[in-house]
């Protein structure tokens, strides 16, 4: 068993299952949860082309209303004022080539504008906020009640989608993940953001009941990838 009783997934798993017969059935909701820098964005993606779904970071949607607070020019500390920004702001989620998108008041935002070191100080913090949760929660269970997806995030599988049968937690040692993070330029502390994502008091950073978690700490992306959809395709025959 993992942490929180999740079911553990074995280091490497063949490839005995079958891709073509998962898409032969209606699409999934694929669950992908996980601390920072665990790989999970980049399993979910290549889960999410293999059954021909689409992609969809709940992290972009709060990163994308965080830069939009900063570029407001609003305190991400004021919660009164961000929940203020957040009533008068619209949200359209859509798909572009199978990877999910989001608009803000009709704004398409490019990576590298939700990427910025600005938005990584803060997003943490508005994050945080119930009422932001609660939007965007609704936001992300409105779009996958009319499509197949894979959604990564810190709260799929426990908040967002609950009774999903396919629910995966993707972890790696703490070390790992800090090198990780610094071969992608971010210098934020990955101590300091679990804390965040775990203490918080809206929606926070658990292993959902019943989540299969894989320790990628020593596995290829392909080794989790596979593991992941192995565990998919088995599921899926019993449902």
């Amino acid at each position: 068993m993992g942490p929180d009783g999740g079911k553990v997934v074995a280091a490497k798993v063949g490839e005995g299952h079958d891709r073509r017969s998962m898409s032969e059935k209606s699409p999934p909701i694929v669950a992908i949860d996980g601390p920072a820098a665990s790989g999970k964005s980049t399993v979910a993606r290549r889960v999410a082309s293999a059954l021909g779904v689409v992609f969809v970071s709940s992290g972009g949607m709060y990163r994308a209303f965080t830069w939009w607070v900063l570029e407001k020019n609003v305190d991400p500390a004021a919660n009164a004022a961000v929940v203020e920004l957040l009533g008068a702001t619209s949200f359209d989620c859509g798909d572009d080539c199978g990877v999910g998108t989001i608009t803000v008041d009709g704004q398409m935002l490019a990576p590298e504008a939700i990427s910025a070191e600005r938005v990584n100080r803060n997003v943490s913090i508005i994050a945080a906020i119930p009422e932001v949760r609660s939007r965007l929660v609704a936001e992300q269970r409105a779009y996958g009640q009319s499509n197949g997806l894979v959604m990564e995030g810190r709260d799929i599988g426990s908040v967002v989608f609950p009774d999903t049968p396919y629910k995966f937690y993707i972890d790696a040692s703490p070390e790992v993940r800090e090198q990780r993070r610094r071969a992608e330029g971010i210098t934020d502390s990955i101590a300091e953001r679990d804390k965040a994502d775990s203490s918080r008091a809206a929606s926070p950073l658990v292993v959902p009941e019943d989540a299969v978690v894989v320790d990628s700490s020593d596995l290829t992306v392909e080794e989790v990838v596979d593991s992941v959809l192995a565990a998919i395709a088995e599921q899926r025959d019993q449902v």
